[in-house]
């Protein structure tokens, strides 16, 4: 997990979630409203195409807003590249919660939970499903952590400068698809197994940060679409995670968006392409408190949350 990306050192967490989760370790919790549960847990299929719809199954992979080509000798097909059903993804409006350290705080009142895909179980899921949530996967797409469990498969010539703050973390050169493939694929199986209904994959702004490579705008492009064609072929929807200057080159393909402290830097708006189609985009502001923001979220249409850089269970909701 990357850090707080406004001190140029990540856009996730600060800890790492140290607990295994399990049943036993999950709090009973009031049921939402059924006028919570209708939007933000539909199923229903995607807005219509004239509200610039994402992408949605393998089928559409050859749609110009997947259409980024793989490198030489990738592979363009999985093991789960069968998908058919279209994926679920937050509306506008969606209530959210985003802990990545500590013990599942079920109690929390939001219908979706964004949480990490290593240190969340099948069964956490399963029961944070029971309970009328829908559950994000997080997973670090743009950087190398020392400590993942798959950390020795990355090869050493993807890996570039460490991350200003996080010396356990290092940029990886998302230019190289071709090498970075099946470790990221691996990670999303492991999202769609544990029965995960979307992906926050972080770091799709590599262009913009001091990764040691030349990675250009277009190449981050490029290897983003990859990343949304790869959630949707799983069944995942799909967050762009911040990003602000990406959205007009990628809105079409993520299907929400997935922002940090957009109203303290005053970027919100440049996510107003995912609300218009009617897709969520999810706010946590460190900075700022709810007083400041929560009238702007509510008259753009964003939800937005107070939350410490810690990503724990703590969580200030507008009122």
């Amino acid at each position: 997990m990357g850090g707080w990306r406004r001190a140029g050192i990540g856009a996730a967490a600060l800890l790492v979630v140290g607990c295994a989760l399990t049943p036993s370790n999950l709090i009973a919790v009031p049921a939402l409203s059924s006028a919570e549960q209708a939007a933000p847990l539909s199923t229903s299929s995607a807005p219509s195409s004239s509200a610039a719809s994402p992408s949605r199954a393998p089928s559409d992979a050859s749609s110009p807003a997947l259409s980024a080509s793989p490198a030489p000798g990738l592979a363009a097909t999985t093991a789960t590249a069968n998908v058919t059903v279209a994926p679920w993804f937050p509306r506008k409006g969606a209530t959210w919660q985003w802990q990545l350290d500590g013990k599942i705080a079920t109690s929390v009142h939001a219908s979706v939970f964004d949480v990490d895909v290593d240190d969340t179980s099948a069964a956490t899921v399963a029961a944070l499903h029971r309970l009328g949530r829908r559950v994000i996967c997080y997973v670090d797409v743009g950087t190398w952590e020392s400590y993942r469990a798959d950390a020795a498969k990355f090869p050493k010539r993807v890996l570039g400068k460490a991350v200003d703050g996080w010396p356990q973390e290092r940029w990886l050169d998302i230019r190289r698809i071709d090498l970075l493939a099946p470790i990221l694929r691996a990670r999303l199986d492991t999202c769609a197994r544990k029965g995960f209904d979307a992906l926050e994959p972080d770091w799709l702004d590599a262009f913009d940060q001091e990764t040691g490579f030349a990675i250009t705008r277009a190449d981050s492009i490029r290897f983003d679409l990859w990343i949304a064609q790869e959630a949707h072929r799983r069944g995942l929807g799909v967050a762009q995670k911040n990003g602000p200057g990406l959205v007009t080159s990628l809105h079409k393909a993520f299907d929400f968006a997935i922002t940090e402290d957009c109203f303290a830097y005053n970027e919100c708006t440049a996510y107003r392409a995912y609300l218009a189609a009617g897709r969520a985009v999810l706010d946590a502001e460190y900075i700022l408190k709810p007083a400041a923001y929560c009238s702007a979220a509510r008259k753009l249409g964003a939800t937005a949350i107070g939350k410490r850089l810690a990503l724990d269970a703590w969580r200030a909701p507008c009122p």
